[in-house]
C-alpha cells in the first residue's frame, strides 16, 4: 500500500510539469496544423478559406526534392565527419600531454561560437575569394583561388556546420575513451596486439553507444539548421544550397505566406519523426546493449 501511495504521489507531483510541457508542445503544433490548411497571405489578407493546396504547392514545387535531398546531404555530411574526426581528436587529446587541460579547451571552443558568428567568420576569413586565408594559399600556390560558397555552396556550408558540431562530437567521445579501463589494453598490448587492433577490437565498440549518442542528438538539431545557410549563400546559388528549413524561411519572410510555411513545417516534423525512427531501430538499439 505504502508503494502505491508513494507511486500517486510522485505522479501527482510531476503532473503539473508534464501538463505545461504538454501544452507548450500541442498549442503551437496545433496552430501550425490549422494554418497549414488554411489561406493566409499577409500580402493579401482579404483571401480567406481552407484548402490543402499549401501541401500540394510543397511537393509540386521544383525546388522541394533539391531541398529534401540537400537536407538529408547536410545532415549526413556533417555526421561523417564529425563522429571521424570527433573519434581522431579524442584519441590524440587523451594522451598525456603538457598542457592537456588548455588543449581540450581550445578544442570544444568552436561549440560556444554562435551559428551566424561561425559562417560569417568561415566567409570572410577563410572561404573570401579575395581575402580568405584559402585564397592567400591558393595563389601562394601558384592556383586561382576557389569560389567556394559558389562553385560549392553545399560542401562549404557542410564544412561550416562540421566545424560548429565537431567540438561536441569530441567531448562526447572524449568521455566515453575515458571510461576504457587502461588494465584492459595494457593486458592486449602485453598479448601483442598492436594499436590498430587495439582500437579495432577494444577500443571502437566501447565508443559504440557514446557514438549512437552523439548521431542521434546532433541529427536532431542538423535538421533544423538554418542560420550557416542565411549568412553565406543564402540558399543559392539559384536553389543549389536550399534546405527544407530554408524553403520554409523564404514562404514565411519573403513570401509571406503563412500558409504554405506552416505546411513546409509540417512536412518537417513528419521528416524529423521518420528519421529518428529509423536511426532509433538501426543504431538506437546499441543503448540497450
Amino acid at each position: 500500500m505504502s508503494t502505491q501511495s508513494t507511486r500517486f504521489a510522485a505522479r501527482l507531483m510531476v503532473a503539473p510539469s508534464v501538463l505545461v510541457l504538454l501544452v507548450w508542445m500541442i498549442v503551437p503544433l496545433g496552430l501550425t496544423i490549422w494554418y497549414s490548411f488554411r489561406i493566409f497571405r499577409l500580402l493579401s489578407p482579404e483571401r480567406t478559406g481552407w484548402t490543402y493546396r499549401n501541401y500540394t504547392w510543397f511537393f509540386n514545387a521544383p525546388d522541394f526534392w533539391l531541398a529534401l535531398v540537400n537536407t538529408l546531404l547536410l545532415v549526413g555530411g556533417v555526421l561523417i565527419i564529425t563522429v571521424i574526426l570527433g573519434t581522431l581528436i579524442a584519441l590524440l587529446i587523451d594522451q598525456p600531454v603538457h598542457g592537456q587541460g588548455a588543449l581540450r579547451i581550445l578544442v570544444i571552443a568552436p561549440f560556444f561560437v554562435m551559428p551566424p558568428v561561425a559562417a560569417s567568420i568561415w566567409e570572410n576569413l577563410f572561404m573570401h575569394p579575395q581575402n580568405g586565408l584559402f585564397a592567400a594559399l591558393s595563389r601562394g600556390l601558384g592556383y586561382e583561388p576557389i569560389l567556394f560558397l559558389e562553385d560549392y555552396p553545399m560542401a562549404s556550408v557542410i564544412g561550416i556546420v562540421s566545424w560548429e558540431w565537431l567540438p561536441f562530437a569530441t567531448l562526447i567521445l572524449l568521455t566515453a575513451l575515458q571510461s576504457l579501463s587502461s588494465e584492459q589494453l595494457e593486458a592486449a598490448e602485453m598479448d601483442g596486439a598492436g594499436a590498430l587492433n587495439r582500437f579495432r577490437y577494444i577500443i571502437l565498440p566501447h565508443m559504440t553507444r557514446a557514438i549512437t549518442v552523439v548521431i542521434l542528438i546532433q541529427t536532431i538539431f542538423l535538421l533544423g539548421i538554418f542560420g550557416e545557410i542565411f549568412t553565406t549563400t543564402q540558399g543559392g546559388p539559384g536553389s543549389a544550397s536550399t534546405t527544407l528549413p530554408y524553403m520554409i524561411f523564404k514562404q514565411a519572410i519573403v513570401a509571406k505566406d503563412i500558409g504554405r510555411a506552416a505546411a513546409g513545417g509540417i512536412i518537417a516534423v513528419i521528416l524529423a519523426n521518420l528519421v529518428a525512427i529509423v536511426l532509433m531501430r538501426g543504431i538506437g538499439k546499441n543503448l540497450d546493449a
